[in-house]
Formats: C-alpha cells, structure tokens, sequence
C-alpha cells in the first residue's frame, strides 16, 4: 500500500532553482515518485511512496519558505501510480496565464466540505466546475456549470465571455485539490466579483469528509496517475487511460469503435495521423513486453500534476 500526498502552496520562492537539488534528493533518496513544480509563486504536485518516504518529503518541503503551513491531501493506492520522481521549473505551478493574479494577495471565501452542500443548493449561488472538459466528464456536483474548456488557461476567456449570466449570483468554484480554484477565485475578485466561495481541499477532501448518502457529487473526480479516478471515500474509480489522448475511459468506452489499447479511443481516433498511431502500437508493445517481464514501464504512468 501506497500513500499519495496532493500538496501545494502559493508561496514567494525568489530562486526556484537553488530549491530543486535538495527536494530532488530527498525524494530519491526516500524511494519517492511522482510530479513536484517549482515557481517563483510556489509549489504543486503529487507524490507517492511508502508513510517513512513521504513525511521526510513534506518535512523538507515545510521548511521551505513560507511552506512551514503547508496543507495536503492523502489518499492511498495498491500499486505505485508514478514512474519516477521529477522536480520541474515552471512559470507558474498551475498554467493560468495571468501573471498579475497573486492568491496570496486576494482569493475567495473558503468553504469547508461540511458546508459545501447548504451553499451550492442556495438558490441565489452559481456552480462552476474549474477543471478541463474531460474531467468534468466523468464527475461533477448537481447544477454546476461545465465551462468545457480545454486547459485552464481557458478559463479567462471564458469567464469574460459569460459573465452576464451570472449577475446579482454568488459564485461557488471547485476543482480537483483547490489550487485551480485559488487562481480562479483570486483572479474573479480582482475582476470586481463581490462574493466568490471556493471549496476547501476540493474534490478530494469532499469525498474523504461527506459520507455518500449525503453527498452531491455524481461519478468520479479524474486524478493525474495511474489510479485515474477516486471515488467516495478516496476509492479507486473503474476508469482506465487512453494512453494515446490521456483522456479517462469507462468499461462502456473500450466497446466503442475506434478503440485500440494504447493507440486510440472514441474520442481520439481523429486527432492523431497514421505515423502517431505506429508510434503508439510500437510504445504498446513495449509496455505489454515489459508487463510479460513483471516490470513497469514508464509509458503505462501519468506524471502529471494539476490540482
């Protein structure tokens, strides 16, 4: 059993390069995996590893500046959901591209998962989901509003686009582990939103805190590894990954034409040329070499980090 730590903090970091060694080193030397990012804003990421290797990792990580606060959110898995461990250099730990928004400056109105329900079923309070159109797909909250956006460097844009249908609402926004949502809110308020609400811990500390029965969340919430979906109670979801288009695919979704393990989906199967589906097969049958070999191969993981 692995546990899974989602971190991230919005922290002045002057150098982000002179921190990447020693977090590098600690991780590694303490057998653990997954995605950290660096910026001049802070810090985001996922990690994995056994209980010993990921508190000597957020140990280090608090005694970084500004980081001594830092909060998390645990879940666990049966297998390692990473390939490797990486400490990358951003501009910015989760790709808005607004550089003047500062969630350390200004952001919305905390909501705990506890509260969360009362608020989003008010009649006067509009839901927004934060997260990119395929994550939406497979889980969200009754009567939120699906941006179907891309990236989360859409969201601007849209907000501008749609604003009108939100007068005289209070907005309430959610997204995977919260940092999303501290953009998101941070930057509505600079745009003279008067009440933004955003739920604390996201998602995931919603479905660890809310028992089922009194939940209002449908589905799974997608997550950037290997487990691919969590449900209520931090449960392992049933979805697997188009390793082709990273997308999240059901049972239901494999029977669909145009699926082919590790080369296409439904969704996919016209978005890549006849050469990249050759490179995918090709990548197929090296993962499904080193599975007959009872090795992992780094193609079958995802090492993203989003929040």
């Amino acid at each position: 059993m692995f546990t899974v730590a989602a971190l991230y903090k919005f922290t002045s970091f002057p150098d982000p390069a002179a921190i990447k060694p020693g977090l590098a080193k600690v991780a590694c030397a303490n057998g653990v995996r997954g995605t950290l990012l660096l910026a001049r804003e802070g810090i985001n990421g996922t990690i994995a590893g056994t209980r010993a290797g990921i508190d000597a990792v957020l140990a280090h990580i608090r005694g970084l500046p500004g980081c001594a606060d830092l909060e998390w959110k645990e879940s666990t898995a049966d297998e390692m959901p990473f390939g490797r461990m990486k400490v990358r250099l951003k501009r910015e730990i989760v790709t808005m591209g607004q550089p003047d928004v500062d969630p350390n400056a200004s952001v919305g109105r905390y909501v705990e998962p506890g509260e969360w329900n009362a608020l989003i079923s008010a009649p006067d309070v509009a839901v927004i989901d934060t997260r990119n159109d395929y994550e939406v797909e497979i889980g969200t909250f009754d009567g939120a509003v699906d941006p179907e956006t891309k990236s989360f460097g859409e969201f601007p844009a849209w907000w501008e686009a749609n604003r009108d249908r939100f007068h005289n609402k209070r907005i309430a926004m959610f997204c995977t582990g919260g940092i999303r949502c501290e953009k998101a809110t941070s930057w509505l308020v600079e745009q003279g939103v008067d009440e933004v609400y955003h739920l604390k811990g996201g998602i995931l500390k919603y479905l660890e805190d809310v028992p089922e029965a009194e939940s209002l969340w449908h589905g799974a919430c997608f997550v950037f590894d290997k487990r691919v979906s969590l449900e209520h109670g931090l449960r392992e979801g049933g979805h697997v990954l188009c390793h082709a288009c990273r997308r999240p695919l059901t049972e239901a979704d494999l029977a669909k034409p145009g699926y082919e393990a590790g080369v296409s989906c439904h969704r996919c199967i016209g978005e890549y040329s006849d050469s990249d589906r050759a490179r995918f097969r090709e990548r197929e049958r090296q993962i499904r070499l080193a599975r007959e070999r009872g090795e992992a191969h780094l193609g079958l993981l995802s090492d993203d980090a989003e929040g």
